[in-house]
Formats: C-alpha cells, sequence, structure tokens
C-alpha cells in the first residue's frame, strides 16, 4: 500500500495543508519528559543482557524499550545495544531464546514456500547465503512509535513511546521477489497476497499467531529482502534473526521476525494481527467514536508505509543552551519513494520558517540529517520542524488531526522548547 493513496477521504498534500493551518497548535503541551522511564527500576540490561541501562522500558514482560534521544543521535548507523526493541510475545519461559542480543547463526533454518504454488519450497538460511545478496541502509521503526504526543487530544492505550522507537541500520538479504521468481515462477491470477510467518508462537493454544499479509503486486515488495544481517552481523533474536523480512519504508510490525512461511494466497490472513491490530481507520475519528473491536479489514488499514516524520536531535530540553549561535539538527525520513526536499525550522514555536540545510543519504531509505544555524537569546525558545518530500507530503503542525483509537503513525511536526542562559 503506498503512502501516496488519499486516507481519511483527503491526499497526503491536502493534510500537510491543513495542518500548517492549524493555529491552536501553539496552545498544545509538548513538554512531555524525553527521559521517562515507564517501567519502574526494570532495567533494559536485565531483560536483553548487552542493551544498554538507559533504554526507557516501557513493558518488561515483552521486553518493550526505546532508545533516548540523546544516545539515539550519537550514531549515523544505530548499534544493537541502543537499538529499539518490541516483541509481541513474553520473553520468558519457552520464548526466553528471543531476549537474547546475541548473533544468531542458524545455516539449518528453514523458510517454507507454499499456498496458491504448483509446488511447496523450502530454503535455509545456508541457501540463501548462496543466492547472492544485497544491502540496504533504512530506518526501523515501531508503528507506535510517538503515540504520546495523541495525549495532547486523548492518551491512547499502549506503550507510550516517544521518538525513541526507531532506529537507522543496515540489512542485507536476498531480494524476496527474486525469490519468489526462483522457486515458483508463473504464479496464478489468483495470487494476491503472500502472508509472512515466524516462529514467535503465541503463549497460550487459544493466542492469535502473528503474522501478516502483503499485496503481491505492491511496488514496496520490490524493495523488500529476507534479511540474515544486521549492521554487518548474523541478526541478534530479539531482532529477528536468524531471518527476518525486511520492507524499507514500512512499519516494524510488517517486517516479520523468526521468518518460517511465506504463503501465497488469494486474501489476507485473518489473524487478528492482519484483520484488527496495527490498522488505521479509513475515516477521521474522534475519541470515543471508535473501539479496537471495532477494526475490520473493510473500515480500516494495515499499518504499511511510513509517514513523512522529522526529528529534532538537538538542541534537546535535557541540553545546555548557551544565547548565541546555536545549531538545530535532527533528521528526517519516509517511505523512501520520493526524495525529502524540504525541512523547516521554527525557533518561534511555529510562527517563522526558516529552510535547513539537507544531507541526501546514500539510501532512499535512511535518515536524511539536517542542521541549521539559528541566533538565540536567553529566555524559552519552542523549536520546531517539519519535513516536506518531492511528492507534496508533509507534516501536520497538529499531529493529533491524525489522532486514532491506537496511536499509530504519529508524524506531526516534532517541537522541543528548550531553556537558553
Amino acid at each position: 500500500m503506498s503512502q501516496n493513496r488519499p486516507r481519511f477521504g483527503m491526499t497526503r498534500r491536502e493534510f500537510g495543508a491543513l495542518g500548517a493551518t492549524a493555529g491552536a497548535i501553539v496552545a498544545l503541551d509538548w513538554s512531555l519528559p524525553r527521559l521517562a522511564r515507564a517501567a519502574g527500576d526494570v532495567k533494559a540490561s536485565d531483560l536483553i543482557p548487552g542493551k544498554v541501562p538507559e533504554m526507557i522500558v516501557h513493558n518488561a514482560k515483552l521486553g518493550v524499550m526505546e532508545t533516548p534521544l540523546e544516545l539515539l543521535r550519537q550514531h549515523r548507523v544505530t548499534p544493537k545495544e541502543i537499538m529499539f526493541n518490541r516483541l509481541h510475545f513474553p520473553i520468558s519461559g519457552e520464548r526466553s531464546w528471543t531476549a537474547s542480543l546475541e548473533p544468531v547463526e542458524r545455516p539449518d533454518w528453514t523458510i517454507t514456500f507454499d499456498g496458491l504454488v504448483s509446488r511447496i519450497r523450502r530454503v535455509t538460511v545456508a541457501d540463501l547465503e548462496k543466492m547472492g545478496t544485497t544491502e540496504v541502509e533504512t530506518v526501523v521503526q515501531c508503528a507506535g512509535n510517538g503515540r504520546a504526543f495523541f495525549a495532547a487530544k486523548a492518551k491512547c492505550p499502549g506503550s507510550q513511546w516517544q521518538h525513541g522507537g526507531m532506529a537507522n541500520v543496515t540489512f542485507e538479504g536476498v531480494p524476496l521477489k527474486q525469490l519468489i521468481e526462483e522457486l515458483n515462477p508463473g504464479l496464478g491470477a489468483q495470487v494476491r497476497y503472500i502472508t509472512v510467518n515466524g516462529a514467535d508462537d503465541p503463549p497460550t493454544p487459544k493466542g492469535a499467531d502473528f503474522e501478516k499479509s502483503y499485496r503481491i503486486d505492491d511496488p514496496a515488495l520490490d524493495h523488500a529482502i529476507l534479511a540474515i544481517r544486521m549492521n554487518g552481523e548474523p541478526i541478534p533474536a530479539c531482532h529477528g534473526g536468524p531471518v527476518r523480512l525486511l520492507i524499507p519504508g514500512f512499519y516494524g510490525n510488517m517486517n516479520v521476525k523468526y521468518v518460517t512461511r511465506v504463503l501465497f494466497a488469494a486474501a489476507q490472513s485473518p489473524t487478528v494481527f492482519q484483520s484488527r491490530a496495527y490498522r488505521v481507520p479509513l475515516q477521521p475519528v474522534e475519541p470515543g467514536q471508535m473501539k479496537i473491536s471495532d477494526f475490520t479489514i473493510t473500515n480500516s488499514e494495515p499499518t504499511y508505509a511510513f509517514r513523512i516524520k522529522s526529528v529534532i536531535f538537538a538542541p534537546l530540553a535535557s541540553d545546555s543552551v548557551k544565547a548565541g549561535k546555536v545549531t538545530i539538527s535532527g533528521v528526517a525520513f519516509n517511505d523512501g519513494q520520493a526524495p525529502i526536499t524540504l525541512v523547516e525550522v521554527s525557533t518561534d514555536g511555529g510562527r517563522s520558517w526558516r529552510a535547513a540545510a539537507i544531507e541526501k543519504p546514500k539510501s532512499p531509505f535512511a535518515w536524511y540529517h539536517w542542521s541549521l544555524e539559528a541566533e538565540l537569546t536567553a529566555g524559552t525558545h519552542t523549536l520546531v520542524a517539519k519535513a516536506t518530500d518531492a511528492w507534496g507530503r508533509s507534516q501536520p503542525l497538529d499531529g493529533t488531526v491524525m489522532w486514532n483509537p491506537k496511536g499509530y503513525e504519529w508524524n506531526g511536526a516534532d517541537h522541543v522548547t528548550v531553556t537558553v542562559t
């Protein structure tokens, strides 16, 4: 599903215009604490050995944690030790193997290709190694990244991610389309979806399995890979090793971990993780108008492609800022389908704007680093950043216009209030 298609009955360009005219934006509270620890005294390093203890733990049972921006901004390519983590099933008991940061080397790990095919095929990691791999630098991001900011309208259930549910990493693997063509040439017209499943089984027999479906004609699949390496080494278990589906520009839940099966089908998976969870409504809703149980395949769509986003890395509210020339910097990214052409920065809460310098990345799916030098006087300043791409897609100044019951796909212009001395 392309991010270029209308959603809520209007185009992305129209949504950008709507956000740009949100006069009430200055009244909203953007003062969320950047380093609030949500799981008490539990440290990330206790849950997944090797993760730095400074990670913000949202759910100890599931090993859910995000990266403080003070750490994230220090690296062009995010190290695994500070990379955010999101697992859907408990990391204890039989599933404790998923709580490891160690690289997973399993040449015998097998992926089965079946469904509406002439015959079932099986491929091991050793086979993938021989097929020729490609590498991509890409942003990975939880669909709930930024959920905490929707609370300016109404709090959404789930982990209260701020901006640290993202990373910029490299993945290496075999192109999915290459595998499809080599293993099952000439698929029939009845095949409309592929569904990918992983080895992380639900904790109870009645639990919903985690699998995801994709339109087989979606152009995004042209860039998809079955990844076997991350940042130059076998993928750690907590990040999906030994094999993870990677669709650059798609939200993290669509990049299935521990891949064991690729199914060719006429319809998408009926499992709850495809049909009700990780979906956004097709029409705008206000708090209280729609419950999670109301979601269906016909009135909503999955969290596929990233919405365009920018995030301020410096200065942060926690930084000491001296009056005078200050470099404001950060990153921007989108689904990779169109280059980011403009990042605008305001130092007065959105009343005036200047264009930042943009550093074009090697990969269209990676972070675009940007920076702007501004003269800041002593006092309080609200910094704002918003990005626009070549298709005219931009960020609304008031991100709550995209409010939805589960708090997915936040992409409001970023606001940081700093005190200058």
